[in-house]
């Protein structure tokens, strides 16, 4: 109940603002029941169940408040010993709030289920029993300050974050080592900038800014310590194009302790299916820059208010580094969004941080056979494509890493057709000491790709017709084949008044190289009534 509270709390926070004659505010609970059909193509084997759900959508829009809250929670109902009850949460806040002129308040939070083990099974997330998904929650907010002294321009932020992964059920193949599993963590972030905009007072503009970061993660007491500060430049060329540039100081430590083992050397394996602390163990270090000095430069492009493009290469973490990001707004409801990243992130803080970056304006057409928040969120506005949690959420690691990738939405709504697309690449490069005699995974790269894309289009005004697909690729460097998994589904929602009905269908298949392959076809009927 309390995670379920933190979705819901957002819009309550946002009911303070009176409304206006330009306000929209849409708050619609709601509940279903639906009844599944799944049958196992290879064995032959056909289950039922049935399911009963409840949820909330709000919409709250103003001048001064931008909140989006959708949330559903779900309890399966199985008829034999072949499938268990199940509950599943899923949902998406997010919120930005003026508080006061200068002053800002931000929050997100997320429900979601995640695969456990990068090397396990990568099923349709909420069709069958799996024992490689596990229910994920996690929150961020905090005030955002800007002010302004002559013509610098001064801010900062702060920033509170928890995340928490329920018991995962998987065990890892006799022939692949033990993996840990994240549990939970709370994290704080402080940063803080001062700038003076290029031609205000010099021909350049100079922007200089500090952050500190804490994060603790209750598996094997993991802590994260992080600081840096850096000065920025800004060239401008012409009118549409910049060169920019910057150099900083950083300093990170990361350090836990070691696993429990038994007689035999094998680690300690709690209920919770994690490793056990060693009490007796000191604090080692997983990571700490070597080279805390580093520097990044490249280019600036702002074509039109719509366009910007800055792509940047530089030193960082002892080794090259590319990051970069691209935006375009297509119209008023339809957009693309890319971005290039690399950074030492954990489960906790890379899933706040990509929450975080999601448009308070988004696009909530289900996926009837899975989750709805796993991959990609397309936004409803242009201006905010939207962006993908893929990339973190390919497995329940517990160390920290060097998270590299990139990402990229497109997002259409545009009278009764909405459609989206969304593609990436994921690179995890982890940093741990070794922990248990034989099992080290410092240094060990996990990889994914992955490919959705979905499409809705209004029949009438009060029918409509949706499909999804979506396409995933695995590889960890821990001693395991690679895995991969397909799906596509077809769906056709009506309404009357406040009763709808849906009627859906699906095929979905993995694979895992040597070991487990699934291609399963499901089935839906629902029924569901919005207060």
């Amino acid at each position: 109940m309390r995670n379920r509270a933190l979705l819901c709390g957002i819009a309550l926070i946002a009911t303070a603002e009176p409304a206006s004659a330009q306000s929209r505010t849409e708050i619609t609970p709601h509940i279903e029941a639906s009844q599944v059909l799944t049958a196992d193509l290879q064995s032959g084997d056909v289950l039922t169940y049935s399911t009963l759900g409840a949820g909330l959508d709000a919409l709250i829009q103003s001048r001064r408040v931008q909140v989006q809250l959708s949330y559903n929670y779900e309890h399966r109902f199985a008829y034999d010993d072949d499938l268990s009850d199940e509950d599943v949460h899923s949902g998406l806040a997010r919120a930005a709030i003026d508080v006061a002129p200068g002053v800002s308040f931000d929050a997100s939070a997320i429900a979601t289920r995640s695969r456990t083990d990068i090397r396990g099974a990568d099923p349709s997330l909420l069709a069958v029993d799996s024992d490689n998904i596990t229910q994920i929650y996690s929150a961020d907010l905090g005030p955002t300050v800007s002010t302004g002294i002559g013509p610098v321009q001064i801010g900062a932020a702060y920033r509170f974050g928890y995340t928490k992964a329920e018991t995962p059920d998987y065990v890892a193949a006799a022939d692949q080592p033990a993996q840990d599993y994240f549990d939970s963590s709370t994290r704080h972030a402080f940063s803080a900038s001062a700038g003076v905009e290029a031609g205000r007072v010099l021909p350049v503009g100079i922007t200089v800014s500090a952050a500190v970061n804490r994060e603790d993660a209750s598996q094997l007491d993991q802590r994260y310590q992080g600081e840096y500060v850096r000065g920025d430049l800004v060239l401008p060329v012409s009118r549409e194009l910049a060169l920019v540039g910057g150099a900083g100081y950083e300093h990170i430590e990361i350090s836990q302790r070691d696993a429990l083992t038994d007689d035999d050397g094998d680690p300690v394996i709690s209920s919770s299916g994690r490793y056990v602390t060693d009490p007796d163990s000191p604090r080692r270090i997983a990571y700490e820059t070597d080279n805390p000095l580093f520097w990044d430069a490249g280019i600036l492009w702002r074509p039109s208010p719509r366009t910007e493009l800055e792509a940047r290469i530089g030193r960082r973490y002892d080794s090259w580094s590319y990051t970069g990001s691209f935006s375009h707004q297509i119209g008023p409801g339809s957009g693309i969004q890319v971005g290039v990243y690399d950074s030492v992130q954990s489960f906790g803080r890379q899933l706040g941080s990509a929450v975080e970056a999601l448009p308070t304006q988004f696009d909530t057409s289900p996926d009837t056979f899975s989750n709805n928040y796993n991959g990609c969120v397309y936004g409803s506005v242009g201006s905010a494509a939207g962006g993908c949690l893929n990339g973190v959420l390919q497995s329940l690691a517990a160390a920290n890493y060097r998270a590299r990738g990139v990402d990229g939405v497109i997002s259409f709504n545009r009278g009764g057709t909405r459609f989206g697309i969304g593609a990436g690449y994921a690179n995890r490069r982890y940093y741990a000491p070794e922990l248990i005699a034989g099992i080290d995974i410092d240094g060990v790269t996990d990889e994914s790709y992955y490919f959705q894309a979905f499409a809705a289009r209004a029949l009438s005004s009060t029918s409509t017709l949706s499909g999804n697909i979506y396409a995933n690729y695995y590889e960890s460097g821990l001693g395991s084949s690679s895995v991969w998994g397909a799906g596509a589904n077809l769906a056709y929602t009506r309404s009357f008044g406040r009763l709808g009905a849906s009627l859906s269908g699906g095929l979905f298949t993995y694979d895992t190289e040597g070991a487990q392959q699934d291609i399963s076809a499901q089935a839906l009927l629902g029924l569901g009534y919005s207060f």
